[in-house]
Parts: structure tokens; sequence; C-alpha cells
């Protein structure tokens, strides 16, 4: 019976990596798979999954008018398992139509992302994966300056100096964001 799974983690807390490793274990069975990935994130390019130890993979790019479910149903083969990176940046439509694909195609789909922002405020696409998803799965790191588990992400300028307020989706990498703890994303020892 298929499910929909939902594994999120603060920033470094391997979820690109991951997503990459379910990918090829279930093509090391010869089991077709679907990988998408949010056109928004084009951190190392659009329609990319990179991760930060230096893995890459073509995916499919999800754009706002994107209908999740027809690609899936009209996929000409069999398709083993339906992978999303960046699942914090679908609308709540595609998170319906990710329902859809696990109930209707009877087809699992593991969706892999930030819960939250760097405001502490969820994403939309997190906000119905955690009402929607059949399984959650936290994905640990630790936090970027002290052994605390990391729990939020970090903002910073391109001063090092921490952001609280802004628009919610600016994509970035260590230049931009922190993984961490409650206390240290209220006041960071930071250096600029």
């Amino acid at each position: 019976m298929a499910q929909l799974y939902f594994r999120y983690g603060a920033m470094n807390s391997g979820k690109s990596i991951e997503i990459l490793k379910v990918a090829h274990n279930y093509e090391e069975q010869e089991k077709s798979v679907l990988i998408f990935t949010p056109a928004v994130d084009d951190r190392d390019e659009s329609g990319y999954i990179s991760s930060r130890i230096g893995l890459r993979r073509k995916a499919i790019s999800i754009h706002e008018d994107t209908d999740l479910f027809e690609i899936v149903q009209h996929h000409e083969g069999p398709i083993s398992c339906v992978l999303i990176d960046e699942v914090q940046f679908l609308d709540h439509a595609q998170i319906m139509q990710l329902t859809r694909i696990v109930d209707e195609l009877d087809i699992p789909v593991m969706g892999f992302g930030l819960k939250n922002d760097f405001r502490n405020e969820l994403f939309e696409g997190s906000r119905y994966m955690l009402l929607y998803a059949d399984k959650i799965e936290e994905m640990k790191t630790i936090c970027w300056f002290c052994e605390r588990k990391a729990t939020m992400n970090l903002r910073v300028d391109a001063n090092n100096r921490p952001l609280y307020t802004g628009e919610q989706i600016v994509i970035g990498g260590n230049d931009t964001y922190y993984p961490v703890c409650r206390k240290c994303h209220k006041n960071p020892p930071l250096q600029s």
C-alpha cells in the first residue's frame, strides 16, 4: 500500500543526498523512479538536485502550473516511487496532487524539504505535507554554532548579520543560511 512520506530537516541535514540515495537504491533493483524539483531552486541549475558533497542529478522541474498527478499518470511504463526535492516550495494544489498519486495510482511519494523558513514560519508546501503525509520523519543535523540539534534556519545578509524579516523564499547556501538551534536563532554568535 503506497504512502505519502515527508522527510524534513534544517539546512545541511542531508535531504538532497538522501533523495539521491533513495533513487539509486530503487534503480539498482531496476525499479523506475520519477524525481522532481521546484524550478525556483536554481542554486546549482534549475532542474537539478545537487548535494553539498558534490553529487548531482537531473530532475523534472516543477513550475507554478505543473500538474504532478498528470505527469505521473501519463508517464510511459511503471513507476515504483515518486521523489520530490525541496517540497516546501510546492503549493497546496500540488501537495493535493501528491496525495492523488498515492491514493489513486498507488505509487509511494517521498517529499524532502525544509519545515520552516528563516522566520520560523511554515512554508506552504511543508504545512500541507505535515497535514496530509502518512509518515513524517525529521532528518537531524547539529547547530552551526553549538552542539544542540538544529531545528531552524538562520538567514544572514552579505555582512553576516542575522535577518528576521524579508521575502520568505531567497535561494541560497552556506553563504545565506545556517542551520541553528532555537537559542542560537534568537542570539547567534556571528562575527562580521
